[in-house]
């Protein structure tokens, strides 16, 4: 049997952060920072619970993030 893959470490980085600034800005900055995956989404968006390691979700309103939070 195969080992079970660990998976890679999250950056060290609050998400927290990108709250208030550009959606464009903040998406090119998370990469920068090494998250894997960044989602902009539009406020309410139907999205999957999964929790999926190195990925950072953005709330998109008005261009700007209104709320960020990882997985």
């Amino acid at each position: 049997m195969a080992p079970i893959p660990t998976p890679s470490a999250e950056p060290q980085d609050s998400p927290d952060g990108y709250v208030g600034l550009d959606a464009a800005h903040a998406e090119r900055l998370a990469r920068q920072r090494g998250w894997s995956t960044v989602r902009s989404l539009p406020p309410g968006a139907i999205i999957t619970m999964e929790y999926r390691a190195g990925r950072l979700n953005f709330e998109v309103t008005g261009g700007r993030v209104a709320r960020a939070w990882k997985g």
